[in-house]
């Protein structure tokens, strides 16, 4: 049950994450910060791309990270 709960948990910040990254690239998905980000994070050759599920879950990682570390840039105020 724990383990159910924590993937939730991850999800919801991944999603608020998201949303503020949406807001501040203005849902601009094709546009330059978002080619850059897709390509640093998975390269452009598409026989070394991971499988959906794998960039799903890395993104859910990127995302759980960028919420973490503007935690603590704002515990350091």
């Amino acid at each position: 049950m724990i383990e159910l709960l924590d993937w939730f948990r991850r999800r919801l910040v991944a999603v608020l994450a998201a949303l503020r990254l949406g807001l501040a690239t203005g849902f601009r998905f094709r546009g330059k910060y978002w080619r850059w980000r897709l390509e640093t994070a998975f390269g452009n050759d598409p026989g070394r791309m991971p499988d959906a599920r794998e960039r799903r879950e890395a993104m859910v990682d990127y995302l759980v990270w960028t919420h973490r570390m503007r935690a603590i840039m704002r515990s350091r105020r």
